[in-house]
């Protein structure tokens, strides 16, 4: 599955955004979803994961905050950040994996990944 995500930009500390994960090439009611950041001189990290039947899971720092939901009519996958902080600025990247089909946190069970978008919220 090639995955796209879309939806970075600029935002004001206190603002919101969504970003959008495109699948296409696979059949996408099977992947488990999950949406990664990185941010400049840091590790990627977990942000949020969702199964195939739509259960989520976050990351500590962004629960409450961000919701992740999945439309598999329309192969789409988003992320919705609420009450943006700066440390919430990285470039933030959708991934997929097929087996097993348990939500997971650790980007190594994902062999999909997408090019990343950047987001940068300011103060």
């Amino acid at each position: 599955v090639q995955l796209q995500a879309s939806g970075g930009g600029l935002v004001q500390a206190g603002g919101s955004l969504r970003l959008s994960c495109a699948a296409s090439g696979g059949t996408f009611s099977i992947y488990v979803f999950g949406w990664f950041r990185q941010a400049p001189g840091k590790e990627r990290e977990f942000v949020a994961t969702i199964s195939r039947n739509g259960v989520s899971a976050y990351a500590d720092s962004v629960e409450g905050r961000f919701t992740v939901s999945r439309d598999n009519a329309n192969n789409i996958v988003q992320l919705q950040g609420n009450s943006l902080q700066p440390d919430d600025t990285a470039v933030y990247y959708c991934a997929a994996k097929a087996n097993p089909y348990s939500l997971a946190r650790s980007a190594r069970a994902y062999d999909n990944w997408g090019r990343g978008t950047q987001v940068t919220v300011s103060s």
